[in-house]
């Protein structure tokens, strides 16, 4: 009960006043779209749109640069804003040198874990970058980019398809055309039971022993 009380105390904080922020992320572990709204109020990013979904271990350096359009997405990824070697170049070589860019993530993107984005690009909309991409370059509208550095490797309205042909054929099809977006605590219990039936629990033909496989003919 205290520890209830004490996350309420610590969640109200963090979203009506910014405060406590790092106590909020490891008491609270907000959920990916609650820590999105705590990014939108106190974050210091330029804009963060509507449906947003952020893990609360994304890692934004430079939070004044990064401007978020509607239904975006950030896994546990890193948004780098500036260019960390400027500090040693200055020094080692007596100059006085800025090395900055944005960061502008448009409409309908979802960006994997592990992913790095680096300065000055700009991602969809429509867009995936996948788990582990360092992107190093603008993302084209449409595009699903991997690798390092990142290229593109598909469409992602081929991908949509694939994937809905796919669902069509599942155990649990209907269970997904029930359920409200995506997470539905009511149905996420019997959703979870099918899939590991379906995994680990269908029949399988015993194996073949030794001593009943056929002998080999020399």
């Amino acid at each position: 009960m205290i520890m209830g009380l004490a996350k309420k105390i610590v969640r109200w904080m963090a979203l009506e006043h910014g405060r406590a922020s790092g106590l909020y992320r490891s008491l609270c572990a907000p959920m990916n779209d609650e820590y999105a709204e705590f990014l939108r109020r106190h974050g210091r990013l330029r804009q963060v749109g509507d449906h947003c979904l952020i893990n609360s271990d994304v890692t934004i350096t430079d939070p004044e640069y990064v401007r978020l359009g509607d239904n975006v997405c950030l896994s546990t990824c890193t948004l780098v804003g500036h260019d960390g070697s400027i500090a040693v170049l200055n020094r080692a070589y007596g100059v006085k040198l800025d090395s900055v860019g944005k960061i502008d993530i448009r409409d309908n993107v979802f960006v994997g874990h592990g992913a790095i984005l680096l300065p000055g690009v700009t991602i969809g909309p429509n867009a995936i970058v996948a788990a582990g991409a360092v992107v190093t370059r603008d993302v084209a509208e449409g595009d699903i980019v991997a690798g390092v550095p990142a290229r593109p490797i598909g469409r992602v309205d081929e991908l949509v398809h694939r994937l809905e042909a796919k669902t069509q054929q599942l155990p649990w099809a209907d269970l997904i055309m029930r359920r409200d977006g995506g997470f539905d605590a009511a149905i996420e219990p019997e959703l979870i039971r099918r899939r590991v039936q379906h995994f680990y629990d269908r029949d399988a033909e015993p194996a073949t022993s030794c001593k009943d496989a056929p002998a080999v003919s020399r």
